[in-house]
């Protein structure tokens, strides 16, 4: 049966990490709408512009271009198999669309990565990233896995900025946890584990709802 997995998550819960370790074990594609985004916007799509127009003015992309962005990628034929969406939807307006777009019987699995407060502001204080390609950097290495760039912090991953971050997550994204709690497709994981942990019961949670062995 196809896989068609929301990964619901705050920032460090590392939701990104995990959906791309799914979506490889898999082999169905990770949609991220950060990546979709500067896809759109390097194409020069109509979508991409208008996306492009808002940001350069400082403004959060709208509900009516990601739903649109995010449509045009689910239409593709690598997508027909299933896929793992990370970073949609974030609103439950998004949720409602991506419910009529999905709406032919196939589930569709919502995870919700679960990390303490404490342990999120301790990940993202002392998290590094690649200044050139943007690649998050594991613990320990000194310089870009991907290309050899320099190692940074990012300039939101001062305490009292990531607390900040947190508590609007919060506040913004309950709504959307509250929308899909109630379904027998929802799943908690816990994400305060090693990776291979989260991995295993990510999987699990998967296979609990699509009734797969993995």
């Amino acid at each position: 049966m196809a896989v068609r997995l929301v990964m619901l998550g705050a920032p460090g819960a590392g939701k990104g990490t995990q959906a791309d370790r799914y979506a490889r074990a898999r082999g169905v594609p990770k949609i991220s709408t950060g990546d979709i985004l500067r896809e759109a916007v390097q194409a020069g799509t109509e979508l991409g512009r208008a996306s492009k127009a808002v940001m350069d003015a400082g403004q959060l992309v709208g509900d009516d271009i990601m739903i649109g962005i995010v449509r045009e990628r689910l239409s593709r034929p690598d997508a027909a198999g299933g896929f793992v969406l990370d970073g949609f939807p974030r609103t439950v307006a998004q949720a409602q669309v991506l419910d009529e777009l999905l709406d032919d019987g196939v589930p569709i699995v919502v995870v919700n990565v679960e990390v303490p407060e404490e342990t999120l502001v301790e990940r993202l204080t002392t998290r590094r990233i690649c200044g050139s390609c943007g690649w998050n950097a594991v613990p320990g290495v000194r310089v870009c896995a991907k290309c050899g760039g320099e190692l940074i912090q990012r300039r939101d991953d001062s305490a009292d900025v990531v607390r900040e971050r947190l508590r609007v997550y919060a506040r913004d994204t309950q709504p959307l946890v509250d929308y899909f709690r109630e379904r027998s497709t929802f799943r908690i994981v816990d994400g305060d584990q090693t990776p291979d942990a989260v991995a295993a019961d990510l999987a699990a949670a998967v296979a609990s709802v699509v009734g797969e062995r993995m």
